[in-house]
């Protein structure tokens, strides 16, 4: 199975050229950077102790940005090497001027690729977050005696049963996890059944506060218009949802008539078919690039720029988490819910039923079914002791987590 698995992607290599020449005109890949990807490095290797987390995009980064916060400042640790595989999670990690952590691109998965990035970078232990499961890189880096960590560890019902369909391959991956730190009960179950050795839950990352507040201030001037006006957000939306959302701005405007809808839109690279459809609803649309002074006659906020969802959750009392009208699982609410937001979500959130369990328990989350609905429930008026809860509960796990890394790295650390 682990010859065929690597046939594919030598096929598929091939055409890799092609691939990713498309991936560059769509501004979803660095054009200077791509080399990363096939194993080329473009920083330069600290020789002593590195340890390495991997992330698939901005949410798994961003729930790790704490610990690398705290490991910036162990002076055992010479470097810290972050990889992911989106453009998005790069230029977020841009943002932080950390000293020791360094960005590369993830490698293909193919024998050739894995082993030229194992060989220069030559990690003392491997931390992969959530679902990143690679039967190559893990093979590779079993083969060189480094510890794999499976952190935050997330298997939903569908991944799972693609696994077990081909369990005498899977087993033979799990099986070299040295230690997996599930989120949830479910990935917990998953993991067993799939033949992982050591598991233990210390709780979910995202619930750790992963916010600078430099970062996460507004422009004061744009603060001040904002304050003019009754505003909320819908976040992480996907396609269909921006309609979703300004069907509830228009019946809201009739009761609030200097209202104004920031829309975040999961994939800013949707702004302008974005901003086609809803000038169909004659809506009035700014951007948040061109940096207008006054928001005088706006209808939707549209904010077309990365790394800015945690300034506009500060501001708003009430956010809407897209991803849940339609069948993609839910966005993360926690980030929201940690500003004192009330969080709002469609029937569609299977990625975080353990999460919106808790936020519907203290009453932090409603879930809607219509515009209609959803207006009804927009709200002006932040409740901090809410986000005050949620701050806790990060806080403890994040000590949790810090203590169990800590032992695991001092170990290997001592091996040399």
């Amino acid at each position: 199975m682990f010859f065929i698995y690597q046939i594919i992607l030598t096929i598929l290599i091939l055409v890799s050229p092609i691939i990713i020449i498309y991936r560059i005109i769509k501004n979803k890949e660095d054009k200077k950077r791509f080399l990363e990807k096939f194993g080329f490095p473009s920083r330069k290797k600290n020789n002593e102790n590195l340890i390495w987390f991997h992330g698939a995009s901005v949410g798994e980064i961003m729930s790790i940005v704490p610990l690398i916060k705290y490991y910036e400042k162990n002076k055992s640790i010479k470097q810290i090497l972050i990889t992911s595989s989106t453009l998005s999670s790069s230029k977020i990690l841009k943002k932080y001027k950390f000293k020791k952590t360094i960005h590369q691109f993830y490698p293909i998965d193919h024998v050739i690729f894995t082993n030229k990035f194992l060989q220069y970078w030559k990690p003392k232990v491997a931390i992969f977050i959530e679902s990143e499961i690679w039967p190559c890189m893990y093979q590779k880096i079993n083969q060189k005696n480094i510890p794999i960590i499976l952190l935050n560890a997330r298997l939903t019902k569908k991944t799972f049963y693609r696994w077990d369909k081909i369990s005498f391959f899977s087993k033979n991956i799990f099986n070299k996890i040295k230690v997996a730190y599930p989120q949830n009960n479910e990935t917990a179950n998953f993991l067993q059944k799939l033949r992982v050795s050591k598991i233990n839950q210390i709780g979910n990352l995202k619930f750790i506060d992963s916010s600078n507040r430099n970062m996460n201030k507004i422009n004061q001037n744009l603060k001040s218009e904002f304050k003019k006006k009754r505003i909320w957000v819908a976040s992480s939306t996907h396609k269909n949802e921006e309609i979703f959302c300004a069907k509830a701005h228009i019946e809201l405007k009739k009761k609030f008539k200097n209202l104004i809808t920031i829309i975040i839109p999961r994939h800013i690279h949707r702004s302008k078919n974005i901003i086609k459809n809803l000038k169909k609803l004659n809506l009035k649309i700014n951007l948040h690039s061109s940096k207008i002074k006054s928001l005088k006659n706006i209808d939707i906020y549209l904010v077309d720029t990365f790394g800015e969802t945690k300034k506009f959750h500060n501001i708003s009392s009430t956010v809407f988490l897209g991803g849940s009208i339609i069948k993609r699982g839910g966005q993360n609410p926690l980030e929201a819910a940690r500003y004192g937001s009330k969080v709002l979500h469609g029937p569609n959130v299977d990625n975080f039923k353990d999460i919106y369990r808790l936020l519907k328990k203290f009453k932090i989350s409603k879930k809607i079914n219509s515009s209609s609905e959803l207006a009804s429930s927009i709200i002006f008026k932040k409740n901090k002791k809410n986000g005050q809860k949620i701050k806790k509960i990060g806080e403890k796990i994040l000590k949790k987590t810090i203590n169990r890394l800590d032992n695991l790295i001092k170990n290997e650390f001592e091996k040399t």
